[in-house]
């Protein structure tokens, strides 16, 4: 799914896309080296179970959700930017560039986008070089630790996020 790149989950239950939040997921991308038989801490866990898990979400909550994984830098940061007036809000598992990448915490910070960062570890408990989260200065919201759940809490977060954004606009229109 993810050799293409970029897939849509549209819900199709009558609500107005303008109530729809529009949201950008980057998952780590050990999910994808787990499926090709790759040993790693998250076992048990694949990119098909997340995939199942966020149409799910998407259907129940009306939510569209734009998927994008890549083990590259500076695609990441390309889609990042990309996200900029077209989306809602960002949900972000830079995996092992949490630690290292400053040109991704700079792509967060220049699209002014509610962002959420997730870890399906709890990276407190593992090498002290993990304690530093780059994209996180950047986000209003750190997961971690709550397995693949933790994708669809931050759905939950940006949804209810974007709720009061549209909210606070009607009033001050």
């Amino acid at each position: 799914i993810f050799g293409e790149n970029l897939k849509s989950i549209r819900e199709s239950n009558g609500f107005s896309p303008f109530y729809m939040a529009k949201l950008l997921n980057i998952p780590e991308e050990m999910l994808k080296n787990i499926e090709n038989g790759q040993h790693s801490q998250i076992d048990g866990l694949s990119l098909k179970i997340l995939l199942n898990l966020l149409e799910e979400t998407a259907r129940n909550e009306n939510v569209e959700i734009l998927q994008y994984q890549s083990n590259h830098e500076g695609d990441l940061v390309d889609k990042i930017q990309w996200a900029y007036g077209k989306m809602d809000g960002i949900v972000i598992n830079p995996a092992a560039y949490t630690h290292t990448s400053v040109a991704i915490l700079d792509a967060l910070k220049s699209v002014s986008l509610p962002a959420v960062e997730v870890h399906i570890s709890d990276v407190d408990s593992r090498e002290d070089f993990r304690q530093v989260s780059y994209a996180g200065m950047a986000c209003c919201k750190t997961i971690k630790g709550h397995g693949l759940e933790g994708y669809r809490e931050a759905i939950l977060y940006l949804k209810a996020a974007n709720a009061v954004r549209q909210d606070l606009t009607k009033k001050s229109v």
